[in-house]
């Protein structure tokens, strides 16, 4: 019975992580870019921006602790396991698809943090707080909307950026240096509590720090590896372009079978790494010290640019100049022949990068899901949610969870529905404070 459940489930997952959601966000993210005149050619200015110093504006966290708590949530073992399951499954063109929905997610995560700060309220305790639900409450006046999209919220959080999270990361431990789970999930857990209790300031704070570090130290061991490889790198970027318009797989196949997978592959693993269109990341966006939508939108957006564009291209050019892709048909496996290149400490390296990147997410994702329990619950039972989520961590890190994660992949999927609806029906809106903040030379500074 158990295990008809587990296929019927994983079967709604792959049809609707397949070609259906591939089509709705794909296709709402060339639909932005067009409308919204092609806004990541101002990817400069967002860069500078989500580095400026914090001014005496409404909101709780400064515009770059509000960027590295959106990452944190982002950037995780998608982006390198992730990135190896695309190349396995379609070949190094993949890649190229990939890094293009990084650029083209920009104009959505973009214009999903303006309509989360236009909209954005002030809770009882003084806090401003945003999301998609405000936008479908206030922006669409659709209460119905609103509540699907924070219940989708809250079953992903407890799954793919909880349970599925600690679960990765007791298993590393366990296999990799023979640590039992249970003393792996009591640490985490331990951590994850000590942090998330201080609510988003405390988390921020963290994520300020743990980010950076994570990012510059995944960057440096990608570096080394292509040190090692150096002769190879201009091929792996000529094979990159070109089979992801001829097709080559590893595997075998014909090339029409093989361009198709590199689409289709490619695309789904770049939508599911930057979350751009899912509605997450603009809930963190909302509570960011600005009084411009669009300034601090630009700064969310370049989550994508770091998030696919960088890291999940770097991943890449590490596997495809290494040889390591055409060594497995194992995603895990591919990744740790690359690795196993770089020296004899690899392992090591590659269990502090995942390491990192697993409790980032746990951090980051706690956060959307306490906004949308507060937005159902009206403020009320906090503590309760944040002890059911550090309780999740712990029973994560003990259990199997099939289920639990082909449930929230679909809950994930979900929540991008109504978030998508808020965007094309309000992106007059967004054109409107576009054009008026890109008009004013005081606005831009």
């Amino acid at each position: 019975m158990l295990q008809s459940i587990e296929q019927l489930l994983s079967t709604i997952s792959d049809s609707i992580w397949g070609y259906p959601a591939i089509f709705l966000l794909l296709g709402t993210h060339i639909f932005l870019t067009v409308r919204l005149g092609f806004v990541q050619r101002h990817i400069k200015t967002a860069l500078r921006l989500s580095i400026a110093r914090p001014q005496a504006e409404p909101g709780e966290i400064s515009h770059f602790a509000s960027l590295m708590t959106a990452l944190a949530a982002t950037v995780g073992t998608g982006n390198i396991i992730g990135v190896a399951t695309a190349i396995s499954a379609g070949g190094p063109g993949a890649v190229f698809w990939m890094w293009l929905t990084g650029i083209l997610g920009f104009a959505t995560k973009y214009s999903e943090a303006v309509l989360s700060i236009k909209f954005r309220i002030q809770n009882e305790r003084g806090e401003f707080v945003g999301g998609p639900m405000y936008v479908l409450e206030r922006g669409l006046n659709s209460k119905f909307l609103a509540i699907i999209f924070a219940v989708f919220t809250i079953l992903a959080s407890f799954g793919i950026g909880n349970m599925v999270q600690s679960n990765a990361m007791s298993n590393l431990m366990k296999e990799s240096y023979n640590i039992p789970t249970i003393l792996t999930g009591c640490a985490v857990t331990f951590l994850t509590g000590l942090v998330i209790l201080g609510g988003i300031k405390s988390i921020a704070r963290v994520c300020e720090i743990l980010v950076p570090f994570m990012v510059i130290f995944y960057f440096l061991g990608c570096v080394g590896i292509l040190i090692l490889y150096y002769k190879n790198i201009p091929e792996s970027i000529i094979l990159i372009f070109k089979s992801a318009f001829t097709g080559q797989s590893a595997i075998g196949g014909f090339l029409g079978a093989g361009v198709r997978s590199a689409i289709r592959y490619g695309v789904a693993r770049g939508l599911f790494s930057n979350e751009a269109g899912l509605g997450s990341a603009p809930i963190v966006a909302a509570a960011a010290k600005t009084k411009n939508p669009v300034h601090q939108a630009l700064v969310s957006a370049t989550g994508t640019f770091w998030d696919t564009v960088v890291i999940c291209f770097l991943t890449g050019l590490v596997l495809i100049a290494s040889g390591a892709w055409t060594q497995s048909s194992s995603p895990i496996e591919i990744v740790k022949t690359a690795w196993n290149s770089f020296s004899s400490s690899g392992i090591i390296f590659l269990s502090i990068a995942l390491i990192t990147f697993v409790y980032s997410t746990i951090l980051g994702w706690s956060y959307y899901g306490e906004k949308a329990w507060e937005y159902l619950f009206k403020g009320k039972s906090i503590i309760i949610y944040r002890g059911l989520w550090v309780l999740g961590v712990f029973l994560g890190a003990n259990l199997k969870l099939n289920i639990v994660w082909t449930l929230a992949d679909i809950a994930n999927a979900l929540m991008a529905l109504p978030n998508l609806i808020s965007l094309v029906i309000l992106t007059p809106l967004i054109v409107e404070e576009t054009y008026h903040f890109f008009s004013s030379p005081i606005e831009k500074k």
